[in-house]
């Protein structure tokens, strides 16, 4: 049964709403509360599908109500109550994110079926959440070890924040992992997350790819274009081997930390921005300082918080439990029954030296599997398992 809470301080309004949502065949459960404090009490304490919520109230008003709520419960839909000298207030609350508006005297058809589609909004934000947390799937981080332990420790710390974190280690550890699961962790999971790999784009593009451009700023300029600062507003953008970023571009991004503000090649309006930054390196930054490749200013930005993941030969206890992993997603994949590998096969992946570190791991696991008998054994890894 879905759960409305009311938050109005007239009593005659409130029984006039509970009475339309419980007495018009609607099967609702309605919670009261006569002020904008107590309501923001309730919905800390319990779970409401839907909020209805006046504008004018005394000690907090609805708008104080409305960017509490956003905090606290973003999921849920509100629904402001404007008396007719609150419209344009109540206007206003759905540039803040509220869903609706209605006026007093509330009209009982509109009032009804404003309340049936917001509800069916929180059935598909829900869904939605659902939906991410499946394809987190693909993000697990698996290890029992003491440095994976710390990591997970750390990230259950700094992903509700909004501090800034520097991601560290060689290529193939797993540093997109580290900053998906703080995306997922953080409150701003519901938005966007905009992965940048900074190496992969040509200097003289990565501005354009970061700020976005104006129609003929440049030759193939042939319309405007929003770049990833843009597009992960209100979510996260992860800049992927940041330490290869033109010296050009990493003032740009500077100033877009500093004043929340980018401007696209070509254009000299600023355009506002919510983003929380995540960065990843496998360079050591301080000697590209030294050498003149990174700002230090940018640095500093940047490491409020500093994530170190170490190379897979630092944490070899891990392998039997990414080898199972890695079998099972690649039966998944393949549509194949699982193999097993043996305690020898196992004893003998932990010897190797893994310069790849994961990322070779995994393709060795999946060689293993197309090339090995039913068991993989140890001599199937001294075969395929190429050193």
């Amino acid at each position: 049964m879905p759960r409305i809470l009311i938050i109005e301080d007239e009593a005659a309004i409130r029984r006039v709403l509970v009475k339309i949502l419980t007495e018009e065949s609607e099967n609702y459960e309605v919670v009261e509360a006569e002020d904008g404090l107590a309501g923001i009490e309730l919905i800390k304490k319990d779970d409401f599908d839907l909020i209805l919520c006046d504008i004018k109230m005394p000690k907090m008003d609805g708008v104080e109500v409305l960017e509490a709520v956003k905090k606290i419960k973003p999921e849920v839909p509100i629904v402001m109550i404007s008396g007719h000298g609150d419209l344009d207030t109540a206007v206003n609350t759905m540039r803040l994110g509220a869903f609706d508006y209605i006026s007093k005297p509330p009209d009982l058809n509109r009032l009804l079926n404003t309340v049936r589609i917001a509800l069916d909004r929180k059935e598909l934000v829900v869904e939605n959440t659902r939906l991410k947390k499946k394809v987190s799937k693909n993000y697990e981080m698996v290890g029992e070890s003491s440095a994976i332990q710390q990591i997970k420790e750390m990230i259950e710390k700094v992903a509700p924040t909004e501090a800034r974190v520097l991601i560290t280690g060689p290529n193939g550890t797993g540093k997109e992992l580290v900053a998906h699961w703080l995306h997922q962790k953080s409150d701003r999971s519901g938005g966007p997350m905009i992965e940048v790999n900074c190496a992969a784009i040509p200097s003289e593009l990565i501005e354009s790819e970061l700020f976005g451009h104006v129609k003929g700023a440049f030759t193939s300029a042939n319309k405007d274009r929003a770049g990833k600062f843009e597009a992960a507003n209100g979510g996260t953008i992860f800049l992927d081997e940041v330490g290869d970023m033109s010296l050009s571009a990493q003032a740009k991004v500077l100033r877009a930390l500093q004043e929340n503000k980018v401007q696209r090649v070509g254009s000299d309006k600023d355009i506002k921005v919510d983003v929380r930054v995540i960065a990843a390196t496998n360079k050591n930054l301080k000697e590209e300082i030294a050498q003149g490749r990174f700002r230090e200013d940018l640095y500093h930005r940047l490491a409020v918080i500093l994530i170190m993941v170490p190379p897979l030969n630092e944490r070899r206890e891990d392998i039997p439990l990414l080898v199972e992993y890695f079998t099972q997603k690649i039966a998944d994949e393949h549509g194949t029954a699982r193999k097993k590998f043996s305690d020898k096969a196992l004893k003998k992946l932990k010897e190797y030296d893994w310069t790849g570190n994961i990322r070779e791991l995994r393709n060795v696991v999946e060689r293993l599997i197309i090339l090995g008998d039913a068991e993989v054994t140890e001599e199937d890894v001294k075969l395929f398992a190429t050193k």
